[in-house]
């Protein structure tokens, strides 16, 4: 299912246009140094016997971030610290990933830092990966593992090794709503499923849709479902996902008959099996149309002046007028809260034959596990940081409407900080 979880986020040219507009708000523009081949030591030791270095070079693959201009950003704020470190970013497409990556680590002329992503990935490339737990251990301390999301662990463990070090994660098991709407109806935002399907025909009589979601993808599919199921019975999904429940289990009939009653009691929009959630429920819900729209961490991105602004602009509206958002919980649909979940966006591994360990180290450390690396994650709102307590920085952000943003979003990040 990671696959499926990689199409939620927008991946095309306007969504990475708007990400480097709220980007460049937002980062700190650093000058790259000056970089130098040679080697030096540290005097702190890195994830195994090759130490730490202060010069060198580092080539670095991955399929995101799916803009070089964010990516660059990144190393331009390394080269801060590290001038003499020189960090080359190659973009690979997801979908040729697997067949460059694998011959090229196979023959050692392949890259010293990759991308990493729980699941499928893990199994295929982790053994080209080194153990990278000592390396968090040194950057963080003995208890490391308490100062990380719990779930930029998990997934990429295997076999008791680290294979990668988190940089950013993802979330899902919200909905998203346009205030505005529910203010001018008088409508309170859903608890209950009950409440929902109310909210929905007050909507709907005043010719405004209620809830839009692109039922032909199936990974908004499975969001839904899994909220659905985590109200019906916490852990359930995970439970029948990987064999330890059973599919026709009395608590997955009652979310599938949730699920249909989304439909039949009007909560679902007329037509939702032939909508996408990308392009056509996001351009739904960005242009007024709807009050509600099932979506996660990754929505933060529009909450941003220049973020809704293009958002808005890339679903067809000539002069775009941002409006604020704002996620609210998953409704009590079985009369249980429904928590959310989610998993490590990427994470960056060290190749096994990489012929500059030291630099990588520094490197995968830096961007991880420092304040100002995971500062910089934090800020480009397409992931929330890895480490702990680092939230976006949202004085200089320019939200929508920062008096109802910033609280409501920042308990999100410290909601899902404990997400396992």
């Amino acid at each position: 299912m990671r696959f499926a979880y990689l199409t939620r986020r927008r991946r095309n040219v306007l969504a990475a246009m708007a990400c480097v507009t709220v980007a460049a708000g937002l980062m700190a523009g650093a000058a790259a140094g000056s970089s130098s081949p040679s080697r030096t030591k540290a005097s702190h030791a890195s994830s195994g016997s090759a130490p730490l270095a202060t010069s060198g070079t580092v080539n670095w693959w991955g399929w995101t971030p799916t803009d070089e201009t964010i990516a660059n950003s990144y190393i331009s704020a390394f080269n801060k610290v590290y001038p003499n470190i020189k960090v080359n970013y190659k973009l690979v497409s997801i979908t040729n990933w697997p067949s460059v990556l694998r011959p090229a680590l196979v023959s050692g002329t392949g890259p010293d830092v990759f991308d990493m992503q729980p699941g499928a990935y893990v199994s295929e490339f982790g053994s080209f990966a080194e153990n990278l737990a000592p390396l968090y251990q040194s950057a963080l301390g003995s208890s490391w593992k308490s100062k990380i999301a719990p779930i930029g662990i998990s997934g990429f463990s295997s076999s008791g090794k680290l294979t990668a070090m988190s940089v950013g994660s993802t979330y899902a098991g919200t909905l998203w709503i346009n205030p505005a709407l529910f203010k001018k109806y008088k409508v309170t935002p859903p608890a209950t499923l009950a409440q929902w399907v109310s909210d929905c025909k007050v909507f709907k009589a005043h010719g405004v849709g209620c809830f839009v979601q692109g039922d032909s993808q199936e990974g908004f599919d499975q969001d839904t479902l899994q909220s659905i199921a985590n109200s019906v019975q916490p852990g359930l999904w995970t439970a029948v996902s990987k064999g330890k429940a059973k599919w026709d289990s009395p608590g997955i009939v009652k979310t599938l008959s949730i699920w249909k009653s989304l439909f039949t009691d009007g909560v679902m929009q007329s037509g939702a099996l032939g909508y996408t959630q990308y392009p056509d429920g996001n351009n739904a819900f960005l242009t007024g149309k709807f009050a509600m729209v099932m979506m996660g961490t990754w929505y933060m991105q529009d909450l941003t002046r220049a973020g809704m602004t293009s958002a808005i602009s890339a679903a067809g509206v000539a002069t775009p007028k941002p409006f604020p958002i704002v996620s609210i919980p998953f409704p009590k649909v079985a009369g249980s809260s429904s928590a959310m979940y989610g998993d490590a966006d990427y994470g960056l591994a060290v190749a096994t034959t990489s012929k500059n360990r030291g630099a990588a180290d520094t490197f995968v450390k830096w961007l991880t596990t420092s304040k100002a690396g995971q500062q910089l994650v934090a800020n480009s709102l397409e992931d929330i940081a890895s480490l702990k307590g680092v939230n976006p920085n949202f004085g200089k952000a320019n939200l929508v409407d920062r008096a109802t943003q910033e609280t409501l979003i920042k308990n999100l990040i410290k909601q899902v900080g404990t997400v396992t």
